[in-house]
């Protein structure tokens, strides 16, 4: 009898193996568009100082260097892994055959909501051509389903993850020797423009099928080793301007969110801005990066240089971007966190549930 009972039990274990390891992720598909904090290697062959496929990027990455700004996952990798995923979700340069129905990552390393934005650095991707490429794998999504209705119903099943802007402010409104943003607007009319132009593409976006949205805030962009770097923090820990920029503009996008719910019905938005517990945050080296900086337009790594061994214990891997330990942090967050500061009104796990 007890022999039977352990058998039993063995064959229950098993089968629950082996259906978590067959289980299908928590939405059939993830489309990604973003800057160079989703950037999975979409700028690897244009012509910019915005591009990382080389070493030491990817140093803890499975595949070595792909074109991701860290040097391993960036945050999107890890949420597509908590929704189950078995593989990461295909770079727009790379995508083809069947694979494009689980989704597509169209970020772009120095885009921006608006065109112009990041233009001083070389050739990007904004947000605009972005989704004028998910609207040509709309096409071969249909193409390959056989009818637009099969392809309406999936896409309305996927997530969007839009997490942009931090170049509008970087590397357009707060670089007056190349932009005249900062002449034409206030920060607070300025991120009233960002926000208006946002609108627009999201709406595009629902236009063609979209219908769970996850909407990222902008993070302290003040906070960076290159911000500091560049503006000097005058006795703060780190350039309030910056900070109070990314402010006004979150306190726009939040209240978009809550319109688009209440106007939008059948669809679902969800804004997101991610942090560790302070009792994470404090366990992170945060003034410095873990690589050595000086490449592209100065905030990334030099190429071929030799990185912090205790990388993992950094905040930043470059001037700019976070390590693979701080981004596993910060997309846990996102993933589940029961903070309205961080996630309203869906995290990323009930926003698939939906």
């Amino acid at each position: 009898m007890e022999r039977w009972w352990l058998l039993h039990i063995s064959f229950l274990l098993l089968s629950n193996l082996q259906n978590w390891v067959n289980a299908e992720p928590q939405v059939p598909c993830y489309f990604i568009f973003g800057d160079s904090l989703s950037d999975s290697g979409n700028n690897n062959n244009l012509d910019t100082l915005a591009k990382v496929n080389y070493p030491p990027y990817g140093i803890d990455f499975p595949s070595g260097p792909t074109g991701r700004f860290s040097n391993g996952r960036n945050m999107q990798d890890i949420i597509v892994e908590l929704l189950g995923f078995e593989e990461y979700i295909t770079s727009f340069i790379q995508a083809e055959g069947k694979c494009i129905l689980k989704g597509v990552n169209y970020a772009s390393g120095s885009a921006g909501i608006l065109d112009e934005s990041g233009s001083l650095l070389g050739v990007r991707v904004p947000l605009n051509e972005q989704i004028k490429n998910h609207k040509t794998i709309i096409s071969r999504i249909s193409n390959i389903l056989g009818n637009d209705s099969s392809t309406k119903e999936l896409l309305s099943q996927c997530i969007y993850s839009v997490q942009i802007g931090s170049n509008d402010y970087i590397n357009n409104y707060f670089k007056p020797k190349f932009y005249n943003t900062d002449c034409q607007y206030t920060p607070d009319q300025f991120a009233a423009v960002l926000v208006e132009q946002y609108s627009k593409q999201i709406k595009t976006l629902y236009d063609n099928g979209a219908r769970k949205f996850a909407l990222y805030g902008l993070g302290y962009i003040g906070c960076t080793p290159d911000a500091t770097a560049t503006y000097g923090t005058n006795g703060s820990l780190c350039v309030d301007k910056l900070n109070i920029a990314a402010t006004l503009f979150n306190n726009r996008l939040m209240p978009l969110v809550k319109e688009l719910n209440g106007n939008l019905t059948d669809a679902k938005f969800s804004y997101l801005n991610p942090s560790p517990k302070p009792v994470d945050l404090s366990s992170f080296v945060r003034n410095g990066s873990s690589c050595q900086t000086g490449g592209g337009g100065g905030e990334l790594c030099v190429r071929n240089s030799k990185p912090c061994s205790n990388r993992s214990q950094y905040l930043f891997w470059d001037g700019v971007h976070p390590t693979d330990a701080y981004n596993e942090v910060v997309a846990k967050s996102a993933y589940q966190t029961e903070s309205p500061l961080e996630a309203y009104p869906f995290n990323i796990q009930k926003l698939a549930k939906l």
